[in-house]
């Protein structure tokens, strides 16, 4: 009697799209995802890994785990406020609101009055002067490394950019700024040395071939002992009288002083100490959307909106909306974070430590992001073992913890407090879970 080839079992293509819950995937899903999905499960069946009579029940839980977008929220519970692995700040609700409505058709460069094409991202630069009257103008790129390959190239092409050997920074991934700067065709010109770098020192290199002096605050490191550098208000008499632009890329975003950060520069000061460009980032301390910000003496802003790589590195309207609403709205998450209460902080942990029966650590937050760095934000987590963390990051909702001396921390410090019910569910599922995979290893 001959034997039927299981492949021929496995249910056909136009079947297993015919099933009422795949027809529905392929209203939010495309035509291609859908059929991958289902050639997925065939497939699998064919290479013997999956039964033919359970094909059908493996398409149906593809389509109804399947969304269109492959991120995943996120809830932080590290105590890292600015997480840049999490896509660094998330976003407040009016600049949620604003995006979704910027994402159709909006009048982004259009006077809507006369119906003549009008400033891009006006909203935006008019909110970010109302905020920092310190500033005479505003243009936003799409992110901080683009503000300073703008500057350095508008500003010395072909010429020298002079900086201390002291703000000779690498940030995120290997990126070094020096290797930016110098892919714009401008040629570096250190100045001092690592540790101290003297006004004399700037003085001796500026010439004819300087297109501008650039003051880069090491915002991911923090040098202490025998250390010297120039302020911005010492280099801008230097730079003034000899007619060169001063440029502070400060990164972090930070628009006026905050006590909550005594270390930390920010735009407004640096302007007032007489710097004529400032840089920053829309997505860390500001608490808004992946952007560069460029603030300062309004011939110089417009020189660089003039320039052709303006273009190039413009933001989008999604960026100008959030931004805009992130500055004129209420406090973002950031923000928020930055400033929680400790003891509304103590008492949320406490309450998830008692439903859990865990004990509760002092625990020290960060801002993240190349803020602040080396500045503790004290406060407390829930302190669990060790094993639970995978549990908790690929569970439902997805948790990220910090694993530090040998356990599972959870910080609340960015977890909104509606989110504290998910939380506790995320856990006990994690810990069912890390008892299950147990019980299964010592049978």
């Amino acid at each position: 009697m001959d034997q039927v080839d299981p492949r021929r079992l496995i249910p056909r293509t136009n079947d297993l799209l015919a099933l009422p819950a795949v027809r529905e995937a392929r209203t939010r899903l495309s035509e291609a995802v859908v059929r991958d999905l289902v050639r997925d499960a065939q497939d699998q069946a064919r290479r013997g890994e999956l039964a033919p009579a359970d094909v059908e029940a493996a398409v149906l839980a593809a389509v109804a785990g399947r969304t269109a977008t492959s991120l995943r929220p996120v809830l932080n519970a590290t105590g890292i406020i600015v997480h840049t692995n999490l896509g660094r700040a998330p976003l407040s609700a009016a600049a949620v609101e604003a995006l979704v409505a910027a994402s159709g058709y909006v009048d982004v460069e259009l006077n809507l009055a006369d119906g003549r094409r009008s400033r891009r991202g006006a909203g935006a630069r008019a909110a970010l002067l109302a905020a920092c009257p310190a500033a005479e103008d505003a243009l936003v790129v799409n992110n901080g490394a683009a503000a300073l390959v703008l500057a350095t190239t508008a500003l010395a092409a072909g010429r020298e950019v002079i900086l201390s050997r002291g703000e000779l920074v690498e940030i995120g991934a290997g990126f070094r700024l020096p290797d930016l700067i110098e892919s714009t065709g401008a040629s570096l010109h250190e100045v001092g040395t690592t540790n101290r770098t003297h006004l004399r020192d700037y003085a001796d290199a500026l010439g004819p071939d300087t297109g501008c002096v650039l003051k880069i605050h090491p915002s991911n490191f923090w040098v202490d002992g025998f250390t010297s550098a120039v302020g911005l208000d010492e280099l801008s008499s230097l730079t003034s009288a000899q007619g060169v632009p001063l440029v502070a890329d400060l990164g972090s975003g930070l628009l006026a002083p905050d006590p909550h950060l005594p270390r930390e520069p920010d735009v407004a000061t640096a302007l007032a100490h007489g710097a004529d460009v400032v840089i920053a980032s829309g997505d860390k301390l500001l608490g808004g959307p992946q952007a560069g910000l460029l603030l300062g003496r309004k011939e110089i802003i417009e020189r660089l909106s003039r320039h052709p790589l303006a273009r190039a590195v413009r933001a989008d309207k999604l960026a100008l909306a959030a931004l805009e609403a992130t500055v004129a709205g209420e406090a973002p998450p950031v923000v928020q974070s930055l400033h929680a209460d400790p003891g509304e902080l103590r008492r949320r942990t406490d309450r998830l430590a008692g439903a859990l029966g865990v004990p509760v650590v002092p625990h020290d937050g960060r801002v993240g992001g190349g803020g602040a760095p080396g500045f503790p934000l004290p406060g407390w987590a829930l302190r669990l073992p060790e094993g639970i963390a995978g549990h908790l990051r690929t569970g439902e909702p997805a948790v990220l913890p910090r694993v530090h001396d040998g356990a599972c921390l959870l910080d609340l410090r960015c977890v909104p407090a509606a989110d504290d019910g998910r939380i506790l569910e995320a856990v006990r599922q994690a810990l069912a879970a890390l008892a299950s995979a147990g019980a299964g290893r010592a049978g």
